[in-house]
Order: C-alpha cells, then structure tokens, then sequence
C-alpha cells in the first residue's frame, strides 16, 4: 500500500538545497514506493509549525506528516511544543524506542532526542530530529516497517480506516 506523505523540516539555517535531512527522507520515501505529497521548510516558530502541521491533517491525500529538526533542547526547539497543541492522541512508544536505537548510534546522547509522535485528524504525526543520523535511525529502525502494510505482527498503515473513530 502506498502511504502519502507530507515533510516539513523546521530550521533557521537550511534551505531546500542544503536540508541533508530532508533529502534523506524523501529518498528513503522514494525507495519504500511511498508517495511525497508536499514538503515545506520553515522557521522554527510553534505558530508557523502549527499552521503547515494544521493545514497538512486537513488535507484528505496526506496520511502521515513527518518533521525533522527541532527536538532539541535548545530554546528554539519547539516541534514537540507546536505539535502538542494539535495533538488529538501522544504516542509515547515512538520516542522511547526511537531513543532506544540512536543509543547504540550516538550513545547516552540519545537523551537529548525529544523525539515525539502524535495523532491529530487521524493523520499521524512523526517528529524526528534535524540530525542526518536521527532522521536514518528512526526511519530504518521504525518507520519503513511501520509504514509497510505487510509488517507483522502490526503496523500503523492497518490503522488508517479506524484513526477517526469515535
């Protein structure tokens, strides 16, 4: 099944031309045979977050949004702020076992990850760090077989016609 998805990567400093962790994404999306419905770059403030991360789980072609940068915590870290406000449910598993794998990358740094996933409008929400590695990781480790109907035992791709249930 091919998953539509949305990239919004959240910086001060990088352009389209210079996002590494953007284009590692989208090449990794290419090779899952997903599909990249749009990607946007913006500033690292929680109102324009908000506005792209509103406007995408509207958007009745997206099915999953993913972000990278942000996750820090530094004082302009606030991806997991921005997509607090819009989250209809957190989905804390994500981020532990997304710092459970960059611990045997980048050791007890893992720690500074704040590494978040959410629902909202029954789209799912990924935020993953700005970092080449942290973005590798959490795709390699989580998302491809997450994002792969055929992953057994569960996936989250099964989910999509119950995420809106009430």
């Amino acid at each position: 099944m091919i998953v539509n998805i949305a990239l919004l990567t959240v910086t001060d400093t990088r352009t389209i031309d210079n996002d590494k962790s953007g284009a590692i994404l989208v090449d990794k999306i290419k090779e899952a045979n997903h599909k990249l419905i749009d990607r946007k770059i913006c500033k690292d403030t929680k109102e324009d977050i908000i506005k792209i991360l509103k406007d995408w789980t509207h958007h009745k072609n997206i099915d999953v949004i993913i972000t990278t940068g942000g996750t820090g915590l530094t004082g302009r870290d606030i991806t997991p702020e921005a997509i607090n406000e819009i989250a209809d449910k957190h989905i804390p598993g994500f981020g532990e076992v997304f710092r459970t794998i960059s611990l045997k990358t980048v050791g007890t740094s893992s720690i500074q990850s704040r590494a978040c996933a959410a629902l909202s409008n029954g789209k799912y929400i990924f935020a993953l760090p700005g970092s080449s590695g942290g973005v590798t990781d959490a795709w390699d480790g989580i998302l491809k077989y997450q994002l792969d109907i055929n992953h057994k035992p569960c996936n989250f791709v099964e989910l999509f016609p119950r995420l809106k249930e009430k």
